[in-house]
């Protein structure tokens, strides 16, 4: 393979890299314009919230849906449609939280409550309402206190 010939593939990896990894596009939806498990799981969790706002994510191949609700209650699922961040400023439903994660919190923190609830690869972390995170593996059992 030539000089020239190389320089080219090399330049479309290049572009097809920065292509591939710069397609972040987000994108105001309808409501219903959401999936049905989607909106399943807001009438079944969140029955007395409308939905403010939904935002179509797509980061390469990632997608997701931010929702907003009403009583500044912010939901994010993922290309699955499974629920993955849980932000609020208020008390969060229990049924939104694992029962063991619950049981803990409802045993360790007596007069806190549940105000967010994120998933990420390994872990689930919940924020009380006194602002300390918790972290928890993805059975429910108590990791630590994340800082």
């Amino acid at each position: 393979m030539n000089r020239k010939n190389l320089m080219k593939i090399s330049l479309m990896a290049t572009v097809l890299a920065f292509t591939l990894t710069s397609c972040d596009k987000e994108e105001i939806i309808p409501s219903t314009d959401l999936p049905s498990e989607v909106t399943s799981y807001i009438s079944t969790h969140f029955p007395n919230n409308t939905i403010v706002q939904v935002i179509k994510d797509i980061d390469g191949l990632t997608k997701t849906y931010d929702i907003l609700l009403s009583e500044s209650i912010s939901l994010e699922f993922n290309r699955k449609k499974e629920i993955i961040d849980i932000d609020g400023i208020a008390q969060l439903p229990n049924s939104v939280i694992p029962d063991k994660i619950l049981q803990y919190v409802t045993t360790n923190y007596p007069t806190n409550f549940i105000t967010d609830w994120e998933l990420d690869d390994k872990n689930q972390q919940v924020q009380l309402d006194n602002g300390l995170d918790l972290e928890f593996n993805m059975k429910g059992d108590f990791l630590r206190i994340d800082n």
